[in-house]
């Protein structure tokens, strides 16, 4: 068998890591692409004649300007994570948010541009040959900026970001990656240490559970500055703009409804009792009255082998093929290149991600991998996402923007693929069962856990509008909603929460919670949908996720699925799917 390097290749991106000479020339290079797109706007006139021919040429250069900045955003973010105390990726980390403000405060003007145009003759520009394929995204553009602020404002807001609203991301993420938690005399990171609350013996969980919480109640005045000065900030901004509902961003972003947000919230909180006796069930398993916040997640038993990174990598390629040959190759191609990082080590930051390089064509995956059927399965779900970006690659680059949501569809229809094999392929009814029930629990993360996060921040909002939030109303706020999201099922929660979970504290994206509960049910009904097929699903596969830059939600859903996702109708009956694994575990 071949061995895979758990190690990533960052060198054939830029030699020479964050001191890299290539690499600055990179960005020297974006800088100067910038200037010229800016000087280019003297000739971008809305109302010429040959408006369609100017605007194509300026898109050209646009499209090339923006893979240089997401190239040089996702290299930053691999070097930052895989050495959090590397200081020349924290300096670049900062240059990267200077030109990506710079880059947007051009975009900006180029949508206030559009938006100038009067609608017959914007319909008549869409139609020309060169635009037809991104008029979705123009015509997003222009809707846009007509939201806006005047363009003069909305790049002074971009400007005054870089080092107030996304400065307070970066401090956080500096603060966690210096922390470290002393557990039995060794000390670990926090990563390390969030590894072990997976730990089958519940002493061990327990003590994992406090010391670290220990830690983030020491350091929560900080992290209660972070996260509320990053509302705070988007709350004025929100207010200079008119929006009144603290949703229209990430809806927005999102490119789905109200209604369809409100229909799968609906369809979840009507059909938690399965979960909750499922809860009850493992607290039996585990011979405790209820389970703890820090129980959710634990093994019912220590009878399930670690896999080596190879031999996962392999399950992963070998079921992977079933669905779709081309995905498996893929995969393959990820292994052999090292394009993932999943080495178990100290130093590195904790979670994991997937980011992409659109210039080289390449994507890098980021994790810590241990050796458990966990493990296996968020490698599975990076490189769902690592083969959506993939599938984007030959299509027209303001048509690679696909929202959260859509994203976290391909990857958790990835991570399903191997979750379902490898509860068929358990060689003992011990191990069907755990890994059974390790598929129920992550209908339980998006049912529960995810709900919290999200009931958590519209109240912490509400809150938030009235003046600062302290850090023992946060934690209130918290077990609030972990109580109600969870149906009260039990007898300990994790007030600090708000301030050990990165996605509270990350700019980029408000609300980044609900686009994966959404991800999850939606790719059930591609899931679905893919066994019936069989082998002609493949190339429906690969238009359905080239599609999902250019449509909303709703018209995705219509175009490939033919469901209408503003009805409780399919949420209802995707969440069926996942009690039927909760049933198949208790009669286990």
């Amino acid at each position: 068998m071949k061995e895979y390097n758990p190690t990533w290749d960052l060198d054939s991106l830029f030699t020479g890591g964050s001191a890299s000479q290539e690499f600055r020339n990179y960005l020297n290079q974006i800088q100067t692409e910038i200037k010229q797109l800016e000087e280019q706007f003297i000739t971008l006139e809305a109302k010429s004649d040959i408006f369609s021919a100017t605007l194509t040429e300026f898109i050209k250069e646009l499209e090339e300007t923006l893979f240089k900045i997401r190239e040089a955003g996702a290299f930053v973010s691999c070097l930052s994570a895989q050495d959090v105390m590397d200081e020349g990726a924290h300096t670049l980390v900062a240059e990267c948010s200077a030109l990506s403000a710079s880059f947007n405060g051009v975009l900006t003007t180029f949508m206030q541009k559009l938006a100038e145009v009067p609608e017959t003759e914007w319909q008549a520009t869409i139609q020309h040959e060169a635009l037809l394929d991104i008029g979705y995204v123009l015509t997003e553009y222009r809707n846009k900026a007509q939201d806006l602020l005047a363009v003069e404002q909305e790049v002074l807001i971009n400007d005054l970001a870089v080092d107030g609203y996304h400065a307070w991301n970066q401090m956080y993420s500096t603060i966690v990656g210096n922390m470290k938690v002393e557990i039995e005399g060794e000390e670990y990171s926090i990563g390390q240490a969030s590894n072990l609350l997976n730990s089958s013996k519940r002493a061990t969980r327990k003590q994992v559970f406090d010391q670290l919480n220990d830690e983030w109640k020491e350091q929560a005045s900080l992290f209660a500055q972070t996260l509320n000065h990053l509302a705070g900030f988007r709350l004025q901004m929100y207010k200079h703009r008119n929006w009144e509902n603290v949703l229209k961003e990430p809806l927005s972003m999102n490119r789905m409804k109200q209604e369809t947000l409100d229909a799968m919230w609906t369809a979840i909180a009507n059909n938690k009792q399965p979960f909750v006796t499922y809860l009850n069930k493992k607290a039996e398993q585990l011979h405790l009255d209820k389970l703890s916040f820090y129980d959710v997640d634990a093994p019912i038993t220590d009878n399930v082998k670690k896999v080596s990174y190879t031999e996962g990598a392999n399950f992963i390629i070998e079921q992977f093929r079933s669905f779709s040959p081309k995905m498996a190759d893929f995969a393959e191609q990820a292994f052999e290149k090292r394009w993932i990082e999943a080495e178990d080590r100290p130093g590195k930051r904790p979670g994991g991600f997937c980011t992409s390089f659109p210039d080289s064509k390449e994507t890098r995956i980021f994790m810590t991998y241990s050796g458990t059927a966990s493990n296996i399965a968020t490698l599975a779900h990076e490189l769902g996402h690592a083969y959506h970006q993939h599938i984007m690659n030959d299509i027209h680059g303001l048509n690679q923007r696909y929202a959260m949501n859509v994203a976290e569809t391909a990857s958790t229809f990835a991570e399903m693929i191997v979750a379902d094999a490898a509860v068929e392929q358990a060689e003992t009814t011990e191990e069907k069962k755990a890994l059974l029930e390790e598929k129920v629990s992550r209908s339980v993360a998006f049912f529960m856990n995810i709900h919290a996060r999200f009931i958590f921040e519209l109240n912490f909002y509400k809150e938030r509008e009235k003046g600062f939030v302290s850090p023992a109303k946060l934690n209130e706020l918290m077990v609030e909603a972990q109580k109600e999201a969870y149906q009260d099922s039990l007898n300990e929660y994790d007030p600090y929460f708000w301030a050990s979970k990165l996605h509270f504290h990350i700019t980029g994206t408000p609300f980044y919670n609900f686009p994966y509960t959404f991800g999850y049910l939606f790719s059930l009904g591609i899931y679905a949908r893919a066994k019936e097929q069989g082998e002609g699903f493949e190339d429906d596969y690969i238009a359905l996720l080239e599609d999902t830059g250019r449509m909303s939600v709703e018209e995705l859903a219509m175009k490939h699925l033919q469901i209408d996702l503003t009805k409780p109708d399919f949420w209802e009956g995707a969440i069926e799917l996942c009690i039927e694994d909760v049933e198949a575990f208790l009669k286990l």
